[in-house]
């Protein structure tokens, strides 16, 4: 028989619940308003001007409804999102959407530390110069910066959830101040008609559905880890508007900025490249200067102290027996080592486009599984007991739902087909329409087994 005590689980008690609204907001608008947020800005610049803002703002307001839900599980139960999953998926079968959630976070700490690394670099090569990443010799100064960043991660993690929070606090108005700066630096060359009426050429035009999967699978990638935040609040209100506001104010006021400066390049060197979209290139050839790569390195922290918490959660759930503080170290030092991939193909961009699309086709599934699960099958309340006891109502057969399974691959196939509709890349996208298939498949599908 399984040890019940092999499943155990923390909830956290309201009374010792003491994020409050500020904390919440900075979390989640820190973890967007960010160095990757900024690349995806200058990566759906290739859907022009105004295809690209609108699909941020239209992907970012549904996407983060569902961060809003999740976080209202977190201050319902007290439980992180990975525990939460044992639910729909039974208690072994959480494994699945807490590996995908571990990879996940992992890849997007990787990214952000990358970039911050990059910006590092270009400090290095200022004060010793040192070579520039794409460069002869350009591999050594990126590498030391992921060192740094891979330390100042694992600091962090030291001085426990309290710097975290002060982390988040500073980031935040610094970063609004950069963004003000940055946008002042843009349009002092580039007039605002000249970026919105810029055309991309035919060759490198993203379709407006490839927009909104890109940041969808952003978006979505977050939400994962929502309830591993609130099950910190003691109101609801906290819980849910905090993180929506937060997210897509830091969501779309990236994107938009990564996006301009990357059609502002292209405006004034006449050639359009993605590649432009990286933040610290974009800084530097807009002369920004030491205090443009240094607001860049703590976007990274403030980003990553997300990361790395929802990443560790994962881990935690996948094996027990690992303290949550000895998860976080093992996911900071798996992440730097994550980090290395751009170096080794060669390209970044390649690596975070591949990345992104993994995100959409997972994520969108588990989450709509996820959502449907606990409001519309469990009517907002779950067993918090039956989630650690291997004799259960969450145990189903062998501690696996394999229907929430199959539902899984039926939104992955699904995912995989509509992308190669052209309809469907340049209308809808194809997450949105995947997730809908499989929550309600999921939902018909488990209320007829249970009449059954």
């Amino acid at each position: 028989m399984e040890s019940n005590q092999k499943y155990a689980f923390e909830s956290i008690p309201i009374s010792e619940r003491d994020m409050n609204y500020w904390d919440m907001f900075a979390t989640w608008f820190g973890a967007n308003a960010n160095n990757g947020t900024w690349f995806i800005g200058g990566v759906i610049a290739a859907a022009g001007f105004f295809g690209g803002i609108s699909s941020a703002v239209i992907a970012s307001v549904i996407a983060f409804a569902f961060l809003s839900m999740v976080g209202y599980m977190g201050y319902q139960t007290g439980a992180s999102t990975t525990i939460l999953s044992r639910a729909p998926f039974g208690i072994r079968g959480s494994v699945v959407p807490s590996v995908i959630n571990l990879t996940l976070f992992m890849g997007w700490t990787a990214v952000n530390t990358f970039i911050a690394a990059t910006s590092l670099a270009y400090l290095f090569h200022s004060m010793f110069g040192w070579a520039l990443f794409g460069q002869p010799g350009g591999y050594f100064g990126i590498i030391v910066g992921i060192i740094i960043m891979s330390i100042l991660h694992l600091l962090s993690i030291i001085a426990g959830p309290k710097s975290v929070q002060i982390i988040e606090r500073i980031g935040v108005v610094l970063v609004i101040i950069f963004v003000i700066i940055e946008v002042i630096v843009v349009f002092r060359d580039v007039s605002f008609s000249q970026i919105a009426k810029y055309q991309v050429p035919m060759k490198s035009k993203m379709p407006f559905g490839v927009a909104l999967d890109t940041i969808a699978a952003a978006a979505l990638g977050w939400v994962v880890g929502g309830a591993d935040f609130t099950r910190f609040t003691s109101s609801k209100r906290i819980a849910t508007q905090a993180p929506y506001v937060g997210a897509i104010l830091g969501m779309v006021s990236f994107v938009i900025i990564g996006l301009c400066t990357t059609l502002s390049v292209a405006v004034t060197s006449g050639v359009f490249n993605p590649n432009n979209s990286d933040p610290s290139t974009v800084a530097n050839k807009l002369g920004l200067g030491l205090i443009a790569m240094v607001v860049i390195v703590l976007t990274s922290m403030t980003a990553n102290a997300v990361n790395i918490q929802s990443g560790g959660s994962a881990l935690n759930n996948l094996i027990p027996k690992i303290s949550l503080n000895k998860s976080l170290f093992i996911v900071t030092i798996l992440s730097m080592i994550l980090t290395l991939v751009p170096l080794i193909n060669g390209s970044f961009l390649d690596a975070f486009t591949a990345f992104l699309n993994y995100t959409g086709m997972f994520l969108g599934p588990i989450i709509a599984i996820l959502v449907v699960d606990y409001f519309g099958l469990s009517d907002g309340k779950y067993d918090l007991k039956a989630l650690e006891t291997p004799t259960g109502r969450y145990w189903y057969k062998g501690g696996i739902n394999w229907f929430a399974m199959a539902c899984i691959a039926i939104g992955v196939v699904l995912y995989i087909g509509l992308n190669l509709l052209p309809i469907v890349k340049a209308t809808v996208g194809a997450t949105f329409i995947s997730m809908i298939v499989v929550a309600i498949v999921y939902y018909v599908g488990s209320k007829l087994m249970r009449k059954a």
